[in-house]
């Protein structure tokens, strides 16, 4: 079962994840792109970052590897891909 979440547009659950693990000096985190889908259906995008298991809003900011790693992970036969148009659909 997928989890839910609120989102400014109401509830919402998650379809699709992926996370990167990264660390800058000592601290460690994880940003993280999920595909929403809304109670009308509706496709959403979340950009996030969790420290300590607690997911995060805010700024994200990727490095140039980190996004070739999450890019890499979402794979180009996944709904993020599509949305997020790197499926060359």
């Amino acid at each position: 079962m997928a989890k839910s979440t609120e989102t400014p547009w109401g509830r919402a659950r998650v379809v699709e994840e992926v996370r990167v693990q990264q660390r800058a000096a000592d601290r460690r985190f994880a940003s993280l792109v999920q595909r929403l889908e809304d109670e009308r259906g509706e496709t959403l995008v979340r950009i996030a970052y969790t420290t300590d298991g607690v997911v995060r809003r805010g700024p994200v900011t990727l490095r140039l590897r980190d996004l070739e790693r999450l890019r890499a992970k979402v794979g180009a036969a996944s709904g993020l891909a599509d949305v997020l148009g790197w499926s060359g659909a």
